[in-house]
């Protein structure tokens, strides 16, 4: 739990300030969105030692404390960032790969029990929603109050209503950005 907390706060340092020092650390504390990260990571622990009630707690803390809503079910791999919390609402049966960037008013939610996949490196900009059974690629972008009904390829970028991917990007561009991950 505390790596993934950590590899977190890093990920926001980096998103925030350009840096994962001590400092840029201490900052990250106390922005937004920051509280609403280490809520869920307690939660997911919780759930993952089957501590219903911690889990439950978690849970309505966010909801009440942070105006965050993640269900108690989804999962995401380390360096997930909530850029700011306000809003935001994650159906319980998400699941998202390594480094999801979120930003405010977004809605990742269920239609018809089927919910959203998101691969790593996926960044999703403000008043986005993505709803029902889509798989959102590795290394994309969903532009603000985006609306994705469909499946978005990797390397994409995507926006509009419905969202529509209007810009693809190779591989090699992101070749020098996963070395640097590697390190965090």
């Amino acid at each position: 739990m505390f790596r993934l907390m950590l590899s977190d706060l890093r990920a926001k340092a980096a998103w925030c300030y350009g840096s994962d020092s001590t400092a840029a650390l201490l900052k990250v504390l106390l922005t937004d969105g920051t509280i609403a990260m280490l809520v869920y990571r307690v939660m997911q622990w919780a759930r993952g030692h089957r501590l219903t009630p911690l889990e439950w707690l978690c849970n309505k803390v966010n909801a009440s404390t942070q105006g965050c809503i993640i269900g108690r079910g989804a999962e995401f791999g380390p360096r997930f960032v909530l850029i700011h919390a306000a809003g935001v609402v994650i159906n319980g049966q998400v699941r998202g790969g390594e480094g999801i960037h979120i930003e405010h008013q977004v809605t990742i939610g269920a239609e018809r029990r089927s919910s959203p996949s998101l691969g790593d490196d996926v960044f999703i900009g403000a008043g986005a929603k993505i709803v029902g059974p889509v798989a959102i690629g590795s290394h994309t972008r969903i532009g603000a109050n985006a609306v994705v009904i469909a499946d978005i390829p990797d390397y994409a970028t995507a926006v509009g209503v419905p969202a529509r991917v209007v810009e693809r990007r190779d591989r090699s561009s992101f070749a020098v950005r996963e070395v640097e991950l590697a390190d965090v």
